[in-house]
């Protein structure tokens, strides 16, 4: 394979799109191309579109010609979200009803399973060329052992082409458990792509423009899915110098200032209602006692964000070049919502070295752990509470108070399925499919309140692509499809009664953390605690238990999620741990 420079690559795309008649050269698929895009701990409020001061014109010009959704749901965490993405079902149907680790009963087994299939190999029969680029994250990738087991590596699950990391988290600037197809690489060792300075969110992106332009060349006359599952904003928080620049300043006013601006704009926008409120604020802006290091964690987050939204961009640029913008429905959406997590935020400052301290690492020497040790160069990774983010060296998250401002106007955070936890953003542009006249506003794009959730995709998938769920697959029953497509709500000029789709219930279950939303009404519980009733559509921000009040409504409901969690796979938390396990059927049981 050819060394091609990131520079190479962007020349290529911007030259092409300007040739006369280049988009009629090769006539387009009548199938649509689908474009999934995953953006990783982000919380609802971020994006421009949905209320947010962080610059994302690339994505708020795919909402204003298209559906932005504001009742989407994923599942409140990282990897269950994928496996659901991929799949079409709960993540406990299949295997991954937690982490990575094997838990020893088949919903939590962190690897993939074979009674599912995913998008890929859904499509595959239809007609589809798959690609994937970014975090995998449905099989194990944190050892040398893991990494040497491809069973569940995206080519074994039927996309032709990857580039990312299979691991879930690592530096921005040598991610660990790289892989190009089925080979374990380095950024140092890769013969093939090397930019002046490498940045794993802009590898994303380059790698998703490169494969839809070789699949024009080479493929042109099939359609594509493509997969970008990219790492922003997840900690570390990791960002260019000049990145993080044009948001200097720009959070100084603090917690509380930012999140009433982004409420003010959002129920402006309508992607929020002013008759919810909104959760506490739990941020004191007057107690920080290091406002430097604090801005600067939402001024890295930010520049994080803008630096994705720039890469989107380009995607959209190769889309236009190749002549497929119209006939691809592009979407985009988050795997949880902002992460309270603490990691590298605490424990004592680590001053910088004035010179590496340790051995420079081999290029092609790979990188396990989430936390890398060292730099390549050498430079010893630091933690702490002061150690401003964005370099190399540093590993830091943004925090408990920022993500709270991520997620308003609602409670709770990533690995919680309060709404908080559990909401996303998802925008669908569709040119094709969504004219014009349809659309409520032209300049803002439609909303769509329909509740939805990620096990929706796949059939959205299968929709689109004319194809046909199996009930086997190779030789295997799988598990039938969990969602329903979405097209429909694509497609019409008013999502009402004639278009909205029968009430149907919708479930989560992570780290004991449980909920059921149905219609208006959600029973959720933070674990180890008993039932809440809230009415979300005056209560969408939690605030006004009604369990008391409605308490035959709660034993139906929760005789519901008991009956779902059954036929679903889900165990008491903790799961297979012995005398907490017995604690946690105690705790599930309330």
């Amino acid at each position: 394979m050819k060394k091609i420079a990131v520079s190479t690559w962007r020349l290529c795309f911007a030259l092409t799109a300007g040739v006369p008649g280049l988009q009629a050269a090769v006539p387009a698929p009548q199938k649509p191309n689908v474009i999934i895009i995953l953006a990783d701990d982000v919380g609802y409020s971020d994006l421009g579109c949905y209320g947010g001061e962080i610059a994302t014109p690339n994505l708020d010009a795919l909402a204003s010609g298209g559906v932005r959704f504001t009742q989407f749901y994923n599942t409140a965490r990282c990897c269950p979200t994928r496996a659901s993405l991929l799949t079409g079902l709960y993540p406990h149907q299949a295997g991954i009803g937690h982490m990575m680790d094997d838990k020893g009963v088949d919903g939590y087994r962190g690897d993939l399973n074979r009674r599912s299939i995913t998008l890929a190999e859904a499509l595959k029969p239809a007609g589809y060329r798959s690609y994937a680029v970014g975090k995998w994250h449905v099989t194990p990738g944190a050892t040398a052992a893991a990494l040497a087991n491809r069973k569940n590596w995206p080519l074994q699950r039927g996309f032709e082409r990857y580039y990312g990391t299979i691991h879930g988290a690592g530096s921005f600037w040598d991610p660990s458990s790289l892989v190009r197809d089925n080979t374990l690489l380095t950024v140092a060792s890769d013969p093939d792509y090397r930019p002046a300075e490498y940045y794993y969110t802009d590898a994303i992106s380059d790698h998703a423009t490169r494969f839809i332009r070789e699949h024009a060349r080479d493929h042109a006359r099939q359609p594509f899915l493509l997969y970008v599952a990219y790492t922003a904003a997840h900690w570390p928080m990791h960002a260019r110098t000049r990145a993080i620049a044009s948001y200097r300043g720009r959070y100084d006013a603090g917690y509380a200032a930012i999140r009433d601006a982004r409420w003010e704009k959002q129920k402006k926008l309508g992607v929020a209602d002013a008759k919810w409120g909104t959760a506490p604020l739990v941020g004191d802006w007057a107690n920080v006692s290091n406002k430097e290091f604090e801005t600067r964690c939402m001024e890295v987050y930010a520049a994080m964000l803008s630096t994705m939204d720039q890469g989107i961009g380009r995607i959209v640029a190769q889309l236009k070049a190749a002549g497929q913008l119209d006939n691809t429905v592009i979407c985009y959406l988050q795997d949880n919502g902002g992460c309270a997590e603490t990691n590298g935020r605490v424990g004592a400052f680590t001053p910088r070295a004035a010179q590496p301290s340790l051995p420079p690492m081999a290029k092609d020497a790979p990188q396990f752990s989430s936390k890398p040790d060292q730099t390549r160069d050498g430079w010893p990774v630091r933690q702490g509470y002061g150690v401003l983010p964005g370099p190399a060296d540093t590993y830091v998250a943004y925090g408990r108070d920022w993500a709270n401002v991520s997620n308003t106007p609602f409670r709770e955070y990533k690995h919680w399925v309060h709404e908080g936890g559990i909401s996303t953003p998802l925008i669908v542009h569709w040119p094709a499919g969504m004219k014009a006249e349809r659309r409520r506003d032209p300049a803002m794009g439609r909303l769509c309140s329909e509740p939805s959730h990620l096990i929706d995709i796949m059939a959205t998938c299968v929709d689109l692509a004319g194809a046909k769920y199996p009930a086997r697959f190779n030789g295997q029953p799988i598990h039938p499809m969990e969602g329903r497509s979405l097209k429909p709500l694509l497609v019409s000029s008013s999502p009402g009664p004639s278009v909205s789709p029968p009430l149907r219930p919708l479930y989560w279950e992570h780290e004991g953390n449980r909920a059921i939303r149905s219609g208006q009404w959600k029973l959720v519980s933070k674990h180890p605690g008993g039932w809440e009733l809230y009415d979300i559509e005056a209560d969408r921000a939690e605030q006004h238990d009604l369990s008391a009040q409605h308490s035959d409504r709660v034993k139906t409901m929760a005789a519901q999620w008991e009956a779902w969690a059954k036929r679903a796979g889900v165990e008491p938390w903790p799961v297979n741990a012995g005398a907490a396990g017995k604690a946690g059927k105690k705790a599930g049981k309330k």
